[in-house]
């Protein structure tokens, strides 16, 4: 009789315990819209938060990650040029912009797919001495526009967030 209850006891456990850390990794994902902005993102965890909003003078929505050392996001919508190339913006726009940070280091690009397609480009750099990281998601909504996501923040805190950072970008969508 023992024996059956234990056998019923760790068969509850096995069909109901293990679904408990599913239900909770979903309530914790959260969706970021305004009448600000044409999207919608979504984030993986709650440590995420809004930090700023589009107004007349700034275009952009910032987010961070904890503190902003631990990940920071700023989301810009962006004109492509007729006849430029998603892979040239990008090349472009890290040229113009990021190419002048402290101790700049150029990484890779990389093909990007999610629910807006695009590039990805990396790269490092310093700030107050402290080895930062820096990744950007271009993401082509149509053949103008583009969804420019810059991610920055210390360099071994940016890499250890880097699936929520690609799950961010791929679930960007418009309204």
């Amino acid at each position: 009789m023992r024996a059956l209850i234990a056998f019923l006891g760790l068969f509850l456990l096995a069909a109901f315990g293990s679904s408990a850390p599913h239900f909770a990794a979903v309530l914790q994902e959260h969706s970021y819209t305004s009448a600000k902005v044409d999207y919608v993102v979504d984030f993986p965890s709650p440590t995420w938060r809004l930090v700023d909003e589009p107004d007349e003078v700034h275009q952009h929505t910032e987010f961070v990650y904890g503190d902003r050392n631990d990940g920071y996001l700023r989301i810009r919508k962006e004109t492509l040029e007729e006849g430029i190339t998603i892979s040239d913006f990008a090349h472009r726009d890290q040229d113009q912009r990021t190419r002048f940070l402290p101790g700049f280091v150029d990484g890779k690009g990389d093909p990007f797919t999610g629910r807006l397609s695009g590039v990805t480009r990396s790269y490092e750099f310093t700030q107050a001495g402290k080895p930062m990281a820096g990744r950007t998601y271009y993401l082509q909504s149509d053949n103008r526009t583009v969804y420019v996501l810059r991610f920055t923040g210390l360099r071994d805190k940016l890499l250890r967030i880097r699936n929520q950072t690609d799950l961010i970008a791929r679930s960007l969508k418009l309204k």
